[in-house]
This record gives C-alpha cells, sequence and structure tokens, in this order.
C-alpha cells in the first residue's frame, strides 16, 4: 500500500520537560524521555492500564502505529526486555524519533517500515501476546485496518487468550465506532471499551480504546483500575456495547472506510 504524503514531524516541547509529536498537524504522541511511564494523552494512559492489568512478566507486543513509540517505551519501562515489533510505514518519521527522541539501552523494540497490513500478515501465527492498533494518516486511521479480514489476520498473530487494543476516534454520533465494534464482535467472543465520561456522554470527538480478545479479561480489575484515572473515565461490557451500538454492520474490504476527520488541532486536549 502506498505510504500517503506526510509533512515534515515537529517536536513541540511541552513545558514540563515532554516532547509532543506532531504529524499532519495533529498531535501524535508524547514522550517524557526522564519518565516513559509518564503518559500524557488520555487514550495512551487507558493502553496502559489495559497492560498493567496483564500476567506479569515480559510481554511480546506488536504496535501497528509507531510515531512517537510512546507506548513502546512504557512497556520497556514498566515490563523490561520485552520483545516488541513496530509496524511504521513512514521511515522519515521513525528516523526524526530515534534521532531527537532516543530509545533507552537494552531495548527490544525493533522498527519495521511497513504498513499494518502487509507487516501483521508477515508474522507468524500465535506470536504475540498483545497487538495495539493506534495507526493514524492525517489524523484518521486507515479503512483497510478496520476490516474483517484484517482483524482475522490480527486473531490469527494472537497467542491464545492474547488481547487487540485499538484505539478508535469517532465523533459523538458514534456511527464509526458502531461499525469498528460490529466486526471486532464477529472476530473475537470477548469485547470491551475503555473511554473518558465525556466521550461516553456524546459531548465531544474522542478516542475509545477498544479490547477484543478470544478469552475475557478480568473486567472487575479492569474496572478498579480504569476508576483510579486521574480523570473520569469507565469501561463498558460488551453486553453494554452491544445495546449502545446496536445495528452496527461489520466493515469488510469491500466496504470499508476511514476514521471521521478530527477536530482542528487546538480542540485536542491533554491533561
Amino acid at each position: 500500500m502506498d505510504q500517503p504524503d506526510r509533512t515534515a514531524p515537529e517536536f513541540v516541547p511541552d513545558g514540563h520537560g515532554g516532547v509532543v509529536v506532531v504529524v499532519d498537524d495533529q498531535p501524535q504522541s508524547h514522550v517524557d524521555l526522564a519518565d516513559p511511564g509518564h503518559l500524557l494523552f488520555e487514550y495512551v494512559l487507558h493502553f496502559g492500564l489495559v497492560l498493567d492489568t496483564l500476567p506479569e512478566g515480559q510481554l511480546a507486543v506488536t504496535h501497528v502505529g509507531g510515531a512517537g513509540l510512546t507506548l513502546a517505551r512504557y512497556l520497556q519501562h514498566t515490563r523490561p526486555g520485552s520483545p516488541q515489533v513496530v509496524l511504521e510505514p513512514d521511515a522519515a518519521l521513525t528516523e526524526a524519533v530515534r534521532r531527537e527522541l532516543p530509545l533507552p539501552r537494552g531495548h527490544r523494540i525493533r522498527v519495521r517500515p511497513v504498513d499494518g497490513r502487509t507487516g501483521i500478515a508477515a508474522l507468524r501465527d500465535a506470536s504475540a501476546d498483545v497487538v495495539v492498533l493506534d495507526a493514524y494518516a492525517g489524523g484518521r486511521m486507515p479503512a483497510e485496518l478496520s476490516t474483517r479480514e484484517f482483524l482475522t489476520d490480527v486473531r490469527r498473530v494472537l497467542r491464545p487468550g492474547g488481547v487487540l487494543l485499538a484505539n478508535v476516534s469517532d465523533e459523538p454520533a458514534r456511527d464509526h465506532l458502531r461499525r469498528w465494534h460490529a466486526t471486532a464482535a464477529e472476530v473475537f467472543p470477548w469485547t470491551s471499551a475503555i473511554a473518558l465520561a465525556e466521550v461516553w456522554k456524546r459531548r465531544r470527538f474522542g478516542n475509545y480504546v477498544v479490547m477484543a480478545s478470544t478469552h475475557p479479561l478480568d473486567e472487575l480489575r479492569l474496572t478498579r483500575a480504569v476508576a483510579g484515572c486521574p480523570f473520569p473515565s469507565s469501561l463498558r461490557s460488551r453486553t453494554e456495547l452491544e445495546r449502545l451500538l446496536a445495528g452496527g454492520r461489520a466493515y469488510t474490504d469491500d466496504a470499508t472506510a476511514e476514521s471521521p476527520s478530527p477536530p482542528p488541532r487546538d480542540r485536542w486536549r491533554l491533561r
């Protein structure tokens, strides 16, 4: 698949020792080299909460989408030596991030300059404990990363009980999320999702962390972890999602769409 044209990344200091990586005029990542455990973006913190509830020890993680490699750095910090593969087609972005925000010593993070569909297809069966889907171009998730065919290939790559974590952004009407969850629910018998309370209430455009697996995760532990967030967030079970998102038709390679365009840059909020 062709890589879309992108502007050169910006590295914008946050005034507190961290850096925001901006691509296509959209904040893509926040990196704090002094404290890789500091997750500033709300949905990335939700990713981290889920990872923290998984069994102790190293995790084999495949990231679809790299940008500033924030979550890969976090996992290296919290579970040192975890083998990680990052599928990031923008080689110039990766080179700039490595130069401006060097990775820690002793890491096992390998970045492959390929798109998500190509990269996942090349991976072995049952080779990952977690697949993190956080790939955006021009602020939108590419359409080919939302289909039944792609998620079926993700399931092939996951080990039994492995989990898919996906950042799905949407407008208050939730039309994209409705179809995205319908697709995931066809492929995986267990699903759940986390978002800010104000996003669940449809007060603004926002990010949903959708979880999917062949085996249920510990929802009680997850719910407690989410309740401890520094900003109001909550978890919705599959039963709740099926009620909230009723009527969704699964995306397929023959009928799919990009996620909606995000709001202007100055309306994205950081805590």
